[in-house]
């Protein structure tokens, strides 16, 4: 199958589907030695030429930062540059076609990749959280949560001989978080835009921003001979944008400006509203209903790999709640067992949950294991039951990735 990455989601989505033993096959980039002598002896000059290999996977890591995915294993294409057998590791990047084989494409596989198809499935949201001197700022996709910038600005205290620098260092700081802001998020794409933080830091942006806004809507009005940059006329194009959108631009409280906050602020009700058909809000709304039925009724939620398993021999799943990372065990064995586990639980009536480590809610998942779920009916003494770990089949603590 030939399948071209077109945003970050799409990275992971990639990320996930490919597994040790597939076969991929993509343009990259090999550094080769050539002799300087006519006769082919002596020290030579090397350079990076472009070939199309096939590799047979042995290892995937993902690269949350960059937005890239390498790809290590042998090379299986008959080339002067590359040997058949040797290694190479295949940097795969947005834009850049792919071609995946398997011996097996599996339930899960599928489900991943109409996920990427959806159009839908870009960045539902944009969230920024704010306090005075510090701003970070998130897109909040089907499967991502990247962080895109951050901004910092020291603050001089609002007293003394140091006040008379604050308003200066405030604008400034405004200024700063409103271009990052511009460059990064499509106001016209993005569902809704979330300005969240403690105290009064995010009324104060909202107010420098819509001035600069009132400031285009003047100078749009007022003829002028001076022509601007390039820069400033994309900038004052983008702060259009925002003008237009301003009714997507929602405020709520945070208790931090760091990324810890995102949870609170995807929770918090003037945001889920808008948001509440979306996969990220889906997964929350999953995870507090477990941790709400652990809390009132234990007898009916339970988690772990031997617990989960034995609930569904018995048809007692209503939810299943399992994190992505599950299904890039190296074991296939494991993996044809946890896909198994997902189709018969939705096959039975039930609802499969596959949560993406590379969210908030899934790395919360992924201390409980990686796998949970609530039940048809109470289970007390299976809940209760100190089962014996399944060979093989052990759970996760979801690793931190670079989102």
């Amino acid at each position: 199958m030939r399948v071209v990455p077109d945003t970050s989601e799409d990275m992971w989505q990639l990320f996930n589907l490919l597994r040790a033993e597939d076969h991929v096959e993509a343009v990259t980039f090999r550094k080769v030695s050539r002799s300087a002598g006519a006769d082919g002896v002596g020290p030579g000059e090397s350079e990076r030429i472009r070939v199309k290999l096939r590799v047979s996977v042995e290892s995937v890591d993902y690269d949350g930062e960059g937005e890239a995915v390498r790809v290590k294993g042998r090379n299986t294409t008959e080339t002067e540059h590359v040997k058949l057998g040797a290694y190479h590791t295949l940097d795969l990047d947005v834009g850049r076609a792919v071609k995946i084989e398997k011996h097996e494409w599996d339930a899960v596989d599928v489900r991943r990749l109409r996920e990427a198809a959806d159009p839908a499935a870009d960045a539902d949201l944009a969230v920024m959280t704010i306090d005075e001197g510090l701003a970070n700022l998130f897109l909040v996709g089907a499967s991502v949560t990247s962080h895109r910038a951050k901004v910092e600005k020291s603050m001089p205290r609002k007293t003394g001989a140091a006040a008379l620098g604050y308003d200066k260092a405030l604008t400034t700081f405004h200024k700063n978080t409103l271009d990052a802001v511009l460059r990064h998020v499509d106001l016209e794409k993005v569902k809704c835009f979330v300005v969240a933080g403690p105290g009064f830091a995010k009324d104060a942006f909202l107010r420098y921003a819509d001035l600069e806004c009132a400031r285009l809507t003047s100078s749009d009005d007022t003829p002028s001979d001076k022509k601007s940059s390039n820069g400033e006329r994309k900038i004052d194009q983008t702060l259009h944008a925002f003008r237009v959108h301003r009714k997507k631009i929602v405020e709520t409280h945070a208790s931090t400006a760091f990324r810890g906050a995102l949870r609170e602020v995807l929770e918090s009700p003037s945001v889920a509203r808008l948001i509440k058909d979306t996969k990220a809000s889906l997964e929350i709304a999953a995870l507090d209903e477990f941790f709400q039925t652990l809390a009132n009724k234990p007898e009916r939620a339970l988690y772990g790999p031997a617990h989960v398993f034995a609930a569904h021999d018995l048809g007692a799943i209503d939810t299943l709640l399992i994190a992505d990372g599950l299904f890039r065990c190296a074991d296939a064995n494991a993996r044809r067992r946890w896909v198994a586990l997902v189709e018969e639980v939705e096959a039975g009536g039930g609802v499969a949950r596959v949560f993406s480590s590379a969210h908030e809610s899934g790395k919360q998942l992924g201390e409980l294991t990686g796998v949970a779920a609530t039940l048809r009916f109470p289970l007390p003494d299976l809940v209760d039951a100190d089962l014996p770990p399944i060979e093989g089949m052990a759970g996760l603590a979801i690793d931190s990735l670079n989102a």
